[in-house]
């Protein structure tokens, strides 16, 4: 069996969680390894500030929490998203706008977003799907037009650029998730990042469970306290050495991953041409990180006999997301607008496997069960 992912380990990540151990003596939160990670997004993107959290959902909570949402407060998010997106402004009290997908691509459509602003709205949340940008400056005018924040959902998008400024740097907040599925791995673990200095402060209180303690240990104060709500959101030493590991190896994971994706592309092109489905679409305006490679297929019928014929051939492919606004959760909670794009990837979208110790010989081998499939579906 192909399987859909495999994490890839670079080799230095038990030395590293050895060193942070044996030398360092600290596996707590906090310690070299993430100042040295959170040090390396700042360098080379040019973030304000980045907080190594727990999870990519703990950085969106902060988000939430930065940004003051209120009970009744309006949050504009694209349907076609994991829950984290809305669950976290969802905990603060906040009321959910779904926002509909572009019809050529997952993201939501930001000519789109001005219809939904009301008084109440207070952030739009852009969820860069597969690592491809949104179109960001439509959405930070409209923002800065109506006073509201950017907070970018850059889960799937490091090393990722929307022209030529990266990707979770462009909104007043960004949350990244180190997830076992991404291309830059630690387990579990995301990461906040700060690019309104307004929030640097209040942040690293929040990500302090509270406390000014970040300023007592740089000596800004003379002793710290309980100054804010927050909670333990910083991931173990252990977890930061292991995504360090992962930094140093950044260049080759992101080099073989995208000769995966072009394999893909490459191969299957000639049967898109046919319009059998649909291959992703990435705009001028955006870079490809390679984090994922999916096919729309024309119906939720020939998706689902697609998925079975791969898995019957030793190919683990997988759909993505439900819709959002149509939830056990949420749907009664949702204002009743059809979102059409949104329910299309929902239905139709199948994602193929894609990992860094994927070999293009697997690519061809998956690329050729899925001509013999089109052989009768197209």
């Amino acid at each position: 069996m192909i399987d859909f992912n495999r994490p890839h380990f670079t080799g230095n990540e038990l030395k590293y969680i050895q060193e942070a151990v044996l030398q360092e003596k600290h596996i707590s939160g906090n310690g070299v390894f993430t100042k040295r990670c959170q040090s390396f997004f700042e360098q080379r993107y040019g973030f304000k500030k980045c907080l190594l959290t727990t999870s990519c959902t703990d950085a969106l909570e902060m988000c939430a929490m930065l940004c003051n949402i209120q009970p009744g407060d309006e949050v504009i998010v694209p349907s076609y998203t994991f829950v984290s997106s809305a669950l976290a402004f969802v905990r603060q009290g906040a009321k959910i706008v779904f926002a509909d997908s572009r019809a050529s691509n997952p993201n939501l459509d930001a000519d789109e977003i001005e219809e939904l602003v009301t008084p109440r709205t207070k952030v739009i949340v852009p969820v860069h799907y597969a690592g491809v940008a949104c179109n960001m400056d439509r959405i930070m005018e409209i923002a800065e037009r109506h006073h509201l924040f950017v907070v970018e959902d850059a889960a799937q998008a490091i090393d990722s650029f929307y022209k030529g400024r990266p990707l979770g740097g462009i909104g007043h907040l960004a949350a990244f998730s180190f997830h076992e599925t991404k291309n830059i791995i630690s387990g579990e673990g995301g990461m906040l990042v700060v690019n309104d200095e307004k929030f640097i402060r209040r942040a690293e209180i929040l990500w302090e469970k509270g406390t000014n303690r970040a300023e007592f240990f740089r000596g800004e104060v003379n002793k710290y306290g309980w100054v804010d709500v927050g909670s333990s959101f910083l991931p173990s030493e252990m977890t930061a050495a292991f995504l360090w590991a992962q930094l140093e190896a950044l260049e080759g994971i992101q080099a073989k991953r995208k000769r995966l994706w072009n394999k893909y592309y490459e191969l299957l092109k000639p049967l898109a041409d046919r319009v059998c489905f649909k291959l992703p679409d990435i705009p001028e305006y955006a870079t490809n990180n390679a984090h994922m490679f999916y096919l729309v297929c024309k119906s939720l019928e020939e998706r689902s006999t697609l998925i079975k014929h791969l898995r019957e051939n030793d190919v683990q492919a997988v759909f993505h997301y439900l819709s959002l606004h149509s939830s056990p959760y949420y749907q009664d909670k949702h204002d009743g607008r059809p979102l059409p794009s949104c329910d299309r990837y929902a239905d139709c979208l199948v994602r193929l496997p894609m990992y860094y110790d994927l070999v293009e010989e697997q690519v061809e081998q998956i690329c050729k069960q899925i001509m013999e499939f089109y052989k009768v579906y197209c």
